[in-house]
């Protein structure tokens, strides 16, 4: 098992080597303020003096999330906003973990292609092209899959027993743009005659679902 974990994140870092281009964006607006002398697509550095071996320390991904939502999964990340260090870095990890029957819904990352090596469990992962081509497999503890950068992808737990996996990114903060949430929770809402017409279905359906995936009130 730790032979598999340390080759996976071996070959992580080989194909996260840098290439001699344009970086991708780290985030999805950078307004431009034109009276300031700072330039930055990213986050701005702290002082040196400053710098502690925290900044480069994270825990978060040791143990099983609580999973505790109507879908079965729980998404742990371990990206610059939890460990400073990463700034500029390019890489990040996260750590998703299923309910027996847990699903993680069609989702894109926008900055980043997804590598994820399967810590317990066995699970049906698959991407689909732009051709809109399905590329699935089942996955089983040991063994690794990758999406690439930006295309529509998901896992299913089809198994009785809790699964779990750890994601790379080749970027210090992917972005998630889950389909259903990002069409049906927008704020503004997308208007519903956009989404009529998009699924050929009425207003009634629609407005079904937005209640169903709305926030839950505390």
């Amino acid at each position: 098992m730790a032979f598999n974990l340390f080759t996976f994140l071996l070959h992580f870092t080989a194909i996260s080597a840098v290439i001699a281009v344009d970086p991708d964006t780290l985030q999805d607006l950078c307004v431009a303020d034109t009276s300031s002398g700072v330039k930055v697509n990213g986050f701005v550095c702290k002082d040196s003096a400053n710098v502690t071996a925290d900044d480069f320390f994270f825990a978060g991904l040791a143990n099983p999330g609580k999973v505790n939502n109507s879908v079965g999964s729980l998404v742990t990340g371990a990206n610059v906003e939890k460990i400073p260090g990463l700034n500029t870095l390019g890489v990040s990890l996260s750590r998703i973990d299923y309910e027996a029957g847990g699903l993680n819904p069609p989702h894109t990352h926008p900055r980043a292609t997804e590598m994820i090596f399967v810590l317990e469990g066995e699970l049906d992962v698959g991407f689909i092209t732009t051709a809109n081509k399905l590329i699935s497999k089942t996955v089983k503890k040991g063994e690794i899959f990758v999406f690439p950068k930006g295309l529509v992808h998901f896992q299913k737990n089809n198994g009785d027993k809790e699964a779990s996996v750890i994601s790379a990114f080749n970027s210090q903060l992917p972005g998630t743009q889950s389909i259903a949430a990002t069409l049906f929770t927008a704020t503004p809402a997308v208007p519903d005659n956009v989404l009529t017409k998009a699924f050929q279905v009425g207003t009634k359906e629609i407005e079904k679902i937005k209640s169903k995936l709305a926030p839950k009130k505390t």
